[in-house]
């Protein structure tokens, strides 16, 4: 069963070359050739040492070294994983079943007290895994299963319980004062080794209970710069390589990359509290004035998605959405001036709020810049201090559900109000889908909620982002995962 001023360009294949020549066998022993090991280059290196309670554990589901009670499917609906099935039993209580035949990576069977250890660690923790912001949690063992009861009722408790933050590990990870996964996951590669921020090997665990994997081993190496990550793939270092650059791309063969639509949407809040766009009517004219298309072609060189709504092609029901369904009628700007703020962080996005000026000059707004790096601008955005902002968003958190997004970001009491937005059509509409049982109901009240959210213009999305997956012509099943929670499978290997 699967579960599953810049260098010469010479220069800078010469500084990849001195970074990754010899790097990806264990340290101490020589490469082999023909051990089909799987050669991972990835962006970002340890921040916490792997502790599964930070983003780290990111990395651990990449490499299907820990595992977590449920997974979610494309439609982010819970599937079975290290629980095989689970009920609610009572209107904050859940109990889940664990599957049998489960042992650690040390040998130790999995039982409900590893998952009650694993999961009270977590809701203890501070900071707690982010997944669990505003969630109070006991849990308890009941023979072969566990007990999950929540402070208030929680429809999304499954879905939760399918971050990486709270994945299951033995109980050789909780003995000192952090959280060692090293050897002590239940998947499908043993993480042997950890070279603080700069390496990482895994081994096949041959005794994995969802069947033996394809690849012997993974030999990771942590890359932050993206030409070199690029450059290793072109010359073959590398079998995989996590996030090239869009400068990169073109560089590689097109059977080499593949673009993965992720949840994350760049969008142009509108302040509707105070300026130019508290009149609806020219929250509408700035509608009309942007070509999207044009920034996917220009700025995102044609890898990108120009947005129908807020939530993309990553998330499959959003097609079903009706969009607006009272959009406003523009009015004229006539010169009326407009601040738009935007941060440097994001390489792409002082080049979109270029095109924007550009683009709602034309239409007849007076437009000015202001561009920071986020740190610098993150308060005065939060303040209202702009008419407009430029933010690329992720539209689903960790639970795979896009409803504390909405929430967040345009509810009058949400904590991410960019918009300053007030609407009690609004309210209402998040109100329904926070509270809606998980499945259909869930997601038609969540796209209900994104339609009132367009009709009020407070937010205009532009394009939806992809990233770009490097793999060489010889990988076979590499997770192409919109979510960022699979990348090397018991299914992938190099041919």
């Amino acid at each position: 069963m699967r579960i599953p001023t810049p260098l010469p360009a010479l220069s800078l294949t010469a500084v990849a070359a001195l970074l990754l020549t010899g790097c990806f066998a264990p340290d101490g022993e020589a490469s082999d050739s023909s051990s089909e090991r799987l050669r991972v280059v990835m962006m970002q290196p340890p921040r916490s040492g792997l502790s599964p309670l930070s983003d780290d554990a990111f990395k651990l589901s990449r490499w299907s070294t820990a595992e977590t009670l449920v997974t979610l499917d494309a439609n982010g609906d819970p599937q079975p994983a290290l629980a095989t099935s689970w009920r609610a039993s009572g209107d904050a209580a859940w109990t889940f079943t664990l599957r049998k035949g489960v042992t650690f990576h040390d040998g130790t069977p999995l039982t409900a007290a590893d998952v009650v250890r694993s999961l009270t660690r977590a809701a203890q923790a501070a900071p707690k895994p982010r997944i669990l912001d505003g969630v109070e949690l006991t849990v308890t063992a009941q023979g072969d299963k566990v007990k999950v009861v929540t402070a208030a009722p929680d429809p999304l408790l499954p879905q939760r319980l399918s971050s990486p933050q709270l994945s299951i590990l033995a109980a050789k990870a909780y003995r000192g004062k952090t959280v060692n996964p090293v050897g002590a996951g239940t998947g499908a590669f043993v993480l042997k080794k950890v070279n603080g921020t700069s390496s990482a090997t895994l081994d096949r665990n041959g005794a994995y209970w969802g069947g033996r994997p394809e690849a012997p081993g993974i030999d990771v190496r942590f890359v932050p710069d993206g030409t070199a990550r690029a450059a290793a793939l072109r010359s073959g270092e590398a079998d995989i390589v996590e996030s090239v650059p869009v400068s990169q791309a073109a560089m590689l063969d097109e059977d080499q990359i593949t673009e993965v639509p992720m949840p994350r949407t760049n969008t142009l809040y509108l302040n509707t509290e105070r300026g130019a766009f508290v009149d609806p009517a020219l929250r509408a004219a700035a509608r009309g004035a942007i070509d999207a298309e044009a920034l996917v072609k220009g700025v995102y060189e044609g890898r990108a998605d120009v947005a129908e709504g807020l939530l993309g092609p990553a998330i499959p029901w959003a097609e079903q959405r009706a969009g607006r369904t009272e959009p406003a009628a523009p009015g004229k700007p006539d010169g009326k001036a407009i601040t738009i703020g935007t941060f440097t962080d994001r390489a792409e996005l002082p080049e979109v709020a270029a095109a924007l000026q550009q683009q709602l000059q034309q239409a007849g707004f007076t437009v000015k810049l202001e561009v920071r790096e986020y740190a610098a601008i993150e308060a005065d955005a939060l303040a209202g201090k702009f008419d407009a902002f430029i933010l690329s968003r992720a539209t689903v958190l960790d639970s795979g559900d896009p409803a504390a997004y909405l929430y967040s970001d345009f509810a009058s009491d949400g904590s991410f109000n960019l918009s300053q937005l007030a609407d009690p059509a609004v309210d209402k509409a998040l109100g329904k889908a926070t509270k809606a049982a998980s499945g259909p109901e869930r997601r038609a009240a969540i796209l209900a909620a994104e339609s009132a959210v367009l009709n009020a213009d407070a937010a205009l999305p532009m394009l939806h982002e992809r990233v770009i997956q490097g793999d060489s012509p010889r990988v076979v099943g590499s997770a192409k995962d919109p979510r960022e929670r699979l990348l090397v499978t018991p299914d992938t290997y190099v041919k």
